[in-house]
């Protein structure tokens, strides 16, 4: 049975979320069982706190263990100040009221943390990705969830450039998973493109995550959170599948603003939960769309002073590029994981590359603490942060110029649907 709240016009009340997750659990018995509840690192917002207690509070006493696992994909580890402020408890609560809960990083960095659960054949591959891919595909997990009776998925839905919109099994697909399928359908996902992808319920990519989660036999639920900012849109809890599609409907609704023409210029601030560009990118993921052609992304973050913590390495070897130049010349980059690639190819966005000469659609610029060289040397535009002054972006959508506050999660669109496309070459 699936429990839903949900609303597209204020918020839901506490008290109405609070009566969901302990309706769940009157109709769902977890006594003497070890559950773990797998939840994102601070890199997506949305009360999930305010949830995980709800939930610690209908099974303390109850359960055997209730422990966490944080779902980084190949994010940096979180330390025990970011945890609590995942989880939106004190250093001091989580030392006595949640004394008893283990809260585990995924260290995707050590081989002995996964596990095989199976191998997506080649012809299932050619299949889901509609003839674009023909490989096997080997699917691995951290294999601590396999110390447990059962694992909740607690985690928010919006618009997502690799699989169209994040949340449900995606928390398993990258947040615990092994390289090989993180590679692949990131890089499938690429391919597709970030402007065919990013909003739609039903993607290629999707298929893949969820063919992968069908290897999981062990029990499992989701609690998924729809959310601006902090503030409660819907809460959908029961079957992962089913809740995942019905928080993508509401996320659709209410994650997607429509414009009625593109803008020559957009300044998208990025707000502090991101902290490299690696994830800072989503602020060019969602505004891709309302770009003009030649027009300029401005990614506005003096707090950011790093490409990517964990692959910053690679990304100085390869730079950002479009799709098109890694597509054209495959064997230069057999050495770099295919994740990577398609993180590049969807900061700099889709353009051409014809006889050795990439012409992105648009220009990207950072407007952050990394310096112009640096910049120049992983092939993005360059602006002093110190001088943007962003009163001077407001009220300026009649003159081509799109402001845009906290972006990175909700996704701009054009209301008559066009997107952008590759040009004929």
């Amino acid at each position: 049975m699936l429990i839903e709240r949900q609303t597209e016009e204020d918020f839901l009340r506490d008290s109405q979320a609070d009566e969901a997750v302990a309706e769940f659990f009157a109709q769902n018995d977890y006594t003497g069982k070890r559950v773990l509840v797998i939840v994102p690192d601070n890199t997506r917002s949305g009360p999930v706190g305010q949830i995980f207690k709800v939930i610690y509070a209908c099974l303390d006493q109850k359960a055997k263990a209730l422990d966490v696992l944080i779902a980084s994909g190949t994010h940096k580890p979180m330390g025990a100040h970011q945890i609590c402020t995942r989880l939106s408890m004190t250093a001091k609560q989580r030392k006595t009221t949640y004394a008893s809960v283990n809260f585990f990083n995924h260290e995707w960095l050590k081989p002995e943390t996964f596990t095989s659960i199976g191998q997506i054949s080649a012809a299932e591959i050619e299949q889901i990705s509609n003839g674009l891919f023909s490989e096997q595909v080997d699917v691995a997990v951290n294999k601590l969830i396999f110390d447990y009776d059962e694992f909740f998925i607690l985690g928010p839905v919006f618009p997502h450039e690799v699989v169209g919109f994040s949340g449900g099994h995606k928390y398993i697909f990258p947040g615990i998973a092994g390289a090989e399928i993180i590679n692949f359908f990131h890089w499938l996902g690429a391919v597709i493109t970030n402007p065919r992808i990013n909003g739609n319920i039903q993607t290629p990519t999707r298929g893949v995550v969820e063919k992968a989660a069908s290897f999981i036999k062990m029990p499992h639920k989701l609690f998924a959170i729809v959310a601006i900012e902090d503030k409660l849109k819907g809460l959908f809890i029961g079957d992962c599948a089913e809740a995942w599609e019905k928080a993508a409907e509401l996320s659709d609704k209410v994650h997607i603003v429509y414009k009625t023409k593109p803008f020559k210029t957009v300044l998208g601030i990025a707000p502090k939960m991101y902290d490299d560009m690696w994830t800072a990118g989503k602020v060019m993921y969602k505004l891709e769309p309302v770009i003009a052609d030649g027009g300029t992304l401005i990614i506005y973050a003096p707090h950011i002073d790093e490409i990517s913590f964990t692959h910053g390495k690679f990304i100085d070897k390869i730079g950002y590029h479009t799709r098109d130049y890694f597509l054209k010349q495959m064997d230069k980059f057999t050495d770099i994981p295919r994740a990577v690639l398609a993180h590049s190819t969807h900061v700099k966005g889709i353009g051409t590359y014809t006889d050795g000469i990439e012409r992105p659609r648009i220009n990207v610029a950072l407007a952050t603490g990394i310096d112009r060289q640096r910049c120049r040397d992983v092939n993005l535009g360059y602006i002093n942060p110190d001088q943007i002054d962003i009163p001077n972006y407001r009220n300026k959508e009649d003159k081509g110029i799109l402001l845009v506050q906290n972006a990175g999660e909700q996704l701009y669109r054009l209301a008559d649907g066009t997107i952008p496309t590759i040009p004929d070459q």
